[in-house]
């Protein structure tokens, strides 16, 4: 029995949480948190609860630390985790910043532990569905992508540290981070980027980000926005193939060719569970925390969300800062 301590049971802490409930082999042994919330989750799980993560390790024998925590905190925690000899699943990003990313996987290895990073859209359906197509070259070989993130600005936040540049990174690390991972497993680092941004004069933030990657005979296209509207969340993609163009709408994805019917693929969820959050019912998080609780029990890093994978989005993101 895998025995987790789940750090922060905000949106993601309660996501991670009841995906748990539903993988063998796996059990939620101990909380992390300070805030009431916390407190009243502890008490509807039935869960004990501890201030900090060396408290949870000298009362409760842990395996693995699932870090839900703000992005500011990553760090620490991770760092916290893993010396005190324990596994660490930790929320997208892993850091800020490069160096911060190797430091912690660096130590990881030295331990002899492992460190995963939770970049969800690996697990969905339709990626999967990209994944063997690119792969497979069934279509041959990819000549054009575009991605599309869109939101309404997330005012939900508590504290607002997600406006706050030093603490989340802003847009880029909090929302383009999920297509860029996509971007870089499906065809590695680019050779070149570009982009553009805008934002109103009133923010301290740019609010709408268009970038270009370039690759030998491929281009990539991606727009990521948190929009100061009431805009639906919108998340799309656009693969144009030698011999197709492959299209996921948002509800399915659908191949196009000449003198060929439209391919609908199956991308059926066998098992939808309740987010907990402003999220519908979905199996991404079961398959993403059930594959890393099998690279635990097989004592293997994640093939699906790589160590060069995580560096490399890291350092493109953090070359996006600076301008």
């Amino acid at each position: 029995m895998i025995r987790i301590g789940l750090v922060g049971t905000g949106g993601m802490g309660t996501v991670h949480y009841n995906n748990y409930q539903h993988i063998e082999g796996c059990k939620v042994a101990a909380l992390v948190g300070i805030t009431p919330q916390s407190r009243e989750c502890s008490e509807n799980w039935g869960v004990p609860l501890y201030e900090d993560i060396h408290s949870m390790a000298l009362a409760e024998q842990v395996d693995v630390v699932d870090i839900c925590s703000p992005t500011f905190l990553h760090r620490e925690h991770v760092m916290e985790a893993l010396s005190l000899g324990m596994h660490a699943i930790t929320e997208k990003p892993v850091a800020l910043h490069k160096k911060d990313a190797e430091e912690m996987f660096s130590l990881a290895e030295s331990k002899g532990k492992l460190l995963f990073v939770a970049q969800v859209l690996q697990f969905t359906k339709e990626v999967e569905v990209l994944r063997e197509l690119v792969a497979s070259e069934e279509y041959g070989k990819p000549l054009d992508a575009s991605f599309e993130r869109l939101s309404a600005r997330p005012r939900w936040v508590q504290n607002g540290w997600l406006f706050d540049r030093e603490k989340s990174g802003l847009l880029p690390f909090d929302l383009h981070i999920h297509d860029l991972d996509l971007i870089v497993s499906l065809f590695g680092r680019p050779e070149s980027f570009s982009f553009t941004s805008t934002g109103g004069r009133d923010k301290a933030y740019r609010e709408h980000y268009r970038f270009l990657y370039n690759y030998p005979g491929l281009s990539v296209a991606a727009e990521a926005a948190w929009f100061n509207a009431d805009f639906p969340f919108t998340a799309r993609w656009r693969v144009y193939f030698e011999n197709a163009v492959v299209v996921n709408d948002g509800s399915q994805v659908i191949a196009y060719q000449f003198d060929h019917p439209a391919r609908v693929f199956d991308t059926h969820e066998d098992l939808l569970i309740p987010t907990g959050i402003n999220l519908p019912p979905t199996g991404m998080f079961h398959r993403e925390l059930s594959h890393f609780m099998d690279c635990i029990a097989r004592g293997v890093p994640s093939d699906r969300v790589t160590r060069q994978q995580v560096l490399t989005v890291i350092d493109l993101l953090e070359e996006l800062a600076k301008d």
